[in-house]
Order: C-alpha cells, then structure tokens, then sequence
C-alpha cells in the first residue's frame, strides 16, 4: 500500500455489513470493468487494504460471489449494497470508496479498464487512465 494509515470504518446501505480497517489504505481508483458495471450499475470506485487489517463489528449480511475464476465480489445478502472486491487466494481486499464512513485524506488517483467505458459518459479528468489493469501501477 502506498499510503493512508487510519483506521476507518464502514458499512452496507442497511447495516447487516459492518466493519473496520486498522491499516494503511490505498488511494482511490475508478475501475470502469464490464463486471464492476454490472455490480454497481456503473463504474466503481476502491481503495485497499490488507484482508488481516479488515475486521467486521457485523457479518449477518455479508454473502460472497465468485465472479470469475479469479475473483469473488462481496455483498450484503439484505440490502444488495456491493462492498468488496478480492482476488481468490489474494492478501489484500479492494474495499467500495462509497462504503466508507468517511475517505479522509484518500483521494481519486486514476482509472483502470477505460477501454471498456460504455458510450454514455467519458472521463475528462487529468489522471491516469490505463485500457485495462493498472498491473499495480497504483500501488
């Protein structure tokens, strides 16, 4: 991670997901994915954390996806709200930027998979913007 130490808590749209991170945070990233459009209705926006920083005060919700054969997205099985993003076999987790009680000092850095942006919107922004996975440029 490349920066960002607070802890920070966060939840689902009704509570059945709750949870708090103890550790350094990466800075924000807009993924414009065909999967993240399809799970959020729209491009998302993650930070990440180390999945031993990541610790729920409520799971009751939490449900897992496995999205593809390297991925699995998760959700609060009560409200439909999309939380997390993680790579099968991965020690970090991509947390969902809107969850968070508050982003502090985290701030939009850049965006990943641009090539698969839908007609209706482009980006005017001046960040960097990669056709498909940064390959940890962002880290």
């Amino acid at each position: 991670m490349n920066n960002k130490k607070t802890d920070k808590t966060g939840s689902c749209l009704c509570g059945a997901v709750a949870f708090i991170i103890s550790g350094d945070m990466r800075n924000i990233v807009a993924c414009h994915c065909g999967q993240c459009q399809r799970t959020h209705g729209h491009y998302a926006a993650y930070s990440r954390c180390q999945l031993e920083d990541l610790s729920f005060t409520e799971d009751r919700g939490l449900k897992w996806y496995r999205s593809s054969e390297n991925a699995e997205r998760g959700f609060c099985g009560e409200c439909g709200a999309s939380i997390f993003w993680r790579p099968t076999g991965g020690d970090a987790i991509s947390v969902a930027a809107g969850s968070l009680d508050s982003t502090g000092d985290l701030k939009l850095v850049g965006h990943i998979f641009c090539d698969d942006i839908p007609d209706y919107y482009s980006l005017e922004d001046d960040l960097p913007k990669y056709p498909g996975s940064s390959k940890g440029g962002f880290d």
